[in-house]
């Protein structure tokens, strides 16, 4: 079990690294559903007291919403864009891959340092969690284009919930459910304002909508 989870963990780093590095926008939105997918993996292996039919459910949700749902609706928003890459990002692809290295180290050293993640279930969940919410996090203060920005936000909310679905394994079904319709409603309103900012703009480069000040 915990071999089969520790894939899964490996899995996360990797999609992360290479959103990290990818410059192609349909490449980082195939990244991100490959998260989705193995975070529905995920839900299946964590529960010691067998399978349930919830299980299975929620499960099925997870790969619905974040590895199919998601990403169609990004790729969709990228054809109505013609956007294809992200060009001269604030911190270059290969800076940023080594700013995902440098936080998975230090993900993995505060979490050794923290008693309360001892004895868990793999000691690689953690860090795993806090790397996939920094490189959510960086990814939307680094990329220029919104669709990266919507990814960074995805990635961000997969790293609470690998934290919440591993960690914290008592959280309430409906709570899981509450969360993952909190992002399925973001990605839809982001998914509008970028097409709205592509009609009338005619790109998606958030720092150009510095010019409508004043």
């Amino acid at each position: 079990m915990n071999t089969s989870i520790d894939i899964i963990m490996l899995v996360l780093i990797v999609t992360n690294l290479l959103l990290l590095g990818f410059s192609q926008l349909k490449s980082c939105i195939r990244a991100v559903a490959c998260q989705g997918i193995a975070l529905g993996v995920l839900s299946l292996l964590v529960h010691e007291d067998g399978l349930t039919v919830w299980t299975v459910v929620m499960s099925g949700v997870v790969i619905g919403l974040k590895g199919v749902i998601f990403p169609r609706l990004l790729l969709g928003a990228l054809r109505e864009t013609d956007a294809r890459h992200e060009v001269e990002p604030y911190i270059g692809h290969m800076a940023s891959t080594l700013a995902g290295f440098a936080a998975l180290a230090a993900s993995a050293w505060l979490c050794s340092r923290l008693p309360a993640f001892a004895g868990r279930v793999t000691p690689l969940v953690a860090p795993v969690a806090f790397f996939m919410v920094f490189v959510g996090l960086f990814v939307i203060v680094s990329r220029k284009k919104a669709i990266s920005q919507i990814l960074g936000y995805l990635v961000m909310e997969n790293g609470m919930y690998v934290f919440g679905v591993v960690i914290l394994r008592e959280m309430p079904l409906l709570v899981d459910l509450a969360v993952l319709l909190d992002a399925f409603a973001a990605v839809l309103v982001m998914g509008v304002a970028v097409y709205h900012i592509n009609r009338a703009f005619d790109h998606m480069d958030v720092d150009q909508l510095d010019t409508l000040k004043g």
